[in-house]
Order: C-alpha cells, then sequence, then structure tokens
C-alpha cells in the first residue's frame, strides 16, 4: 500500500512539474508580434491623443496622480513615464508598476510588438504582464485605433523613469501565462449608430471592468455595470463603483442623456479643486470628461439598452 501511494504521489508530483513547465515555457502562445509600421499622420496622432487620454484613458495608469484634488487628475509633466504601483492593497495577486510610456521606454519597441502588447497582454520578451491594463477589451478595438494609440505615444516627450519590475504572487506566477489570448479585432461602428457606437466606446473605456462586482477578481458577466466594486485608498476609505445599468430605483434609469453628459462635465472642473477631506474617488472623471458630448451621448444610449439590475450601492465609505 505504501509503494502505491508513493507511487501515486510521484505521478502527481510529476504531472504538476509539467505542468508548470507547460505554462512556463509554452505559454502564453498568441503568435509573433505583427510587422506593421505605423505611420504617425496628423490624423492618427489626433485619434490616439484623444483614445489615449479620454476613451481608453492609458494616461490614467502611465502618469502620476495628484490625489490632493478630486478624482487624481494627471499631474502635468509626468504623462507617460510610469511608475505607478498597483499591489495587494487593491486585490491585486502581486505587485504590478506601470510601465513607461514615453520614447525612454519604448524606443527599441517595434509598432507590431507594441500592438501585440496592447491587445493581447504579451511583452516584447514574449512574457505576459498582469491585467491591470485591460488588454482583453483593447483587443476588441479596431485595429486603426490602436495603430492611433501607438502613434500618438511615440510622439509623447522623453521622460527618464526607470521603472521596477512587476511580479507576480504564487500561484498568478504561473497562471498568469494562460490568461493572454489571440486580439479579436472589431470595427468601429458608425457614429450615427448610437448603441453600436457606444458600446463600442464603452468596452475601449473599459467601464464594465470597474462598474461590475468581481469573484476571486473576476467580473461577472451576469452582474454586468451594476457596480459595487470596491477600491480602497491608502487613507482606509473604500469608494465602490456606481451601479450605471437603466434600473430605475438604483441605476441610471431615471437619468437623461443631456445629465448624464453633463455630470463628466461638472466632475471635470471639480477635479480641478482640493479634494474635501474623507471624500474622493478613483474615476478619472477629468480624462473621461474630455469625450465628445456625441461620445458620451453614445455610451449613454448604450448603457440604456443593457439589463437592468437593482444593485444599491454606498459609493463611499470613510475610514472609521
Amino acid at each position: 500500500m505504501k509503494k502505491i501511494l508513493l507511487t501515486i504521489l510521484a505521478v502527481a508530483v510529476l504531472l504538476i512539474s509539467g505542468l508548470a513547465g507547460y505554462t512556463k515555457i509554452a505559454l502564453p502562445n498568441v503568435g509573433a508580434a505583427p510587422e506593421i509600421n505605423v505611420e504617425r499622420t496628423p490624423e492618427r496622432v489626433a485619434r490616439g491623443e484623444y483614445l489615449a487620454n479620454n476613451v481608453a484613458v492609458c494616461m490614467d495608469c502611465h502618469s502620476s496622480r495628484d490625489w490632493n484634488y478630486f478624482a487624481g487628475p494627471p499631474i502635468p509633466g509626468t504623462l507617460g513615464k510610469g511608475g505607478e504601483r498597483f499591489d495587494q492593497m487593491f486585490g491585486f495577486p502581486g505587485v504590478y508598476y506601470s510601465k513607461n510610456i514615453t520614447p525612454a521606454g519604448i524606443s527599441k519597441w517595434t509598432d507590431g510588438e507594441l500592438f501585440r502588447l496592447i491587445t493581447t497582454g504579451v511583452k516584447k520578451d514574449g512574457s505576459a504582464i498582469f491585467p491591470v491594463m485591460p488588454f482583453p477589451y483593447y483587443a476588441r478595438m479596431d485595429e486603426e485605433d490602436i495603430k492611433s494609440i501607438i502613434a500618438y505615444i511615440r510622439t509623447l516627450p522623453t521622460i527618464e523613469n526607470q521603472v521596477a519590475a512587476s511580479k507576480s504572487d504564487f500561484p498568478m506566477n504561473f497562471i498568469i501565462n494562460t490568461i493572454p489570448k489571440k486580439a479579436t479585432p472589431g470595427k468601429k461602428p458608425d457614429p450615427a449608430e448610437t448603441v453600436k457606437y457606444g458600446e463600442y466606446l464603452t468596452n475601449a473605456a473599459a467601464c464594465m471592468e470597474c462598474h461590475t462586482p468581481v469573484n476571486n477578481g473576476q467580473v461577472i458577466p451576469d452582474l454586468a455595470f451594476s457596480g459595487g466594486r470596491e477600491f480602497p485608498f491608502p487613507s482606509g476609505d473604500i469608494v465602490r463603483s456606481r451601479n450605471i445599468t437603466p434600473d430605475q430605483e438604483t441605476g441610471i434609469g431615471d437619468m437623461s442623456r443631456p445629465a448624464f453628459v453633463n455630470l463628466f462635465k461638472q466632475k471635470k472642473a471639480a477635479a480641478r479643486k482640493p479634494a474635501e477631506p474623507g471624500l474622493n474617488t478613483m474615476m478619472p472623471w477629468s480624462m473621461y470628461a474630455g469625450m465628445s458630448d456625441r461620445d458620451l451621448g453614445a455610451i449613454y444610449d448604450y448603457l440604456m439598452s443593457v439589463k437592468p439590475i437593482s444593485n444599491r450601492v454606498v459609493t463611499f465609505q470613510p475610514h472609521k
């Protein structure tokens, strides 16, 4: 009996070792970086600036934010320098740093390598990044929009800033390689089709990621946009995302389209003022508020089309 148990244990160890080796060596498997050369036309750079600062908000994580002000607007002169820390305090399975995406950090990357990173989460050396950057959402964007973002970040002023390496805790250090999948690019709808266009923008902005409850770090699709995800501040305060489904009682069902658009403009103005003691938010209002009224209105139209979910959220809980 003892010999049988030892044999079973040995086989189990071999299987686990083989699986671990496979995830470390054979994965991720998303294919080689495409061979592309993104032409930096004025139109592309302008579109990329709009997307990176106001829709996909790349600059939210890849710059420094001033938490002395409401909603932590980006600090001038830090655009793209990286170095922001995302760790266990925020519920992440490791310590992750946003990378320097100014020319000081990406000058040795090809356009194809940047495209693969943004859409699949696979780095220049073939290893995976943790989806703090919501690449599963970017993977569904129009290829031209991704190229526009690349064109724009190539024009950022150079900022020398050495960023520490990210590190996943066990077992995420193995699981991380199973996350990247091949990109499934979509097509940007005609803005006149406001619901479809709003859905496209909502995906690009990864609204679902923050406005959906999670289980073990994974959003719960059946509760999409119903809010309640927690984001702790170093002070101990907790902010929770709002229910943005069209539920009349607990969501935004009683909010008009103009009121929805105007809310962003009001919050942008608030972001120019010092934060009130004990009241702040992770939501980068000042960045999203840079979207055009047309685009914000399209997002509203799409949100009004999703399933209403009753979920009353206490959006701010001060530290006791």
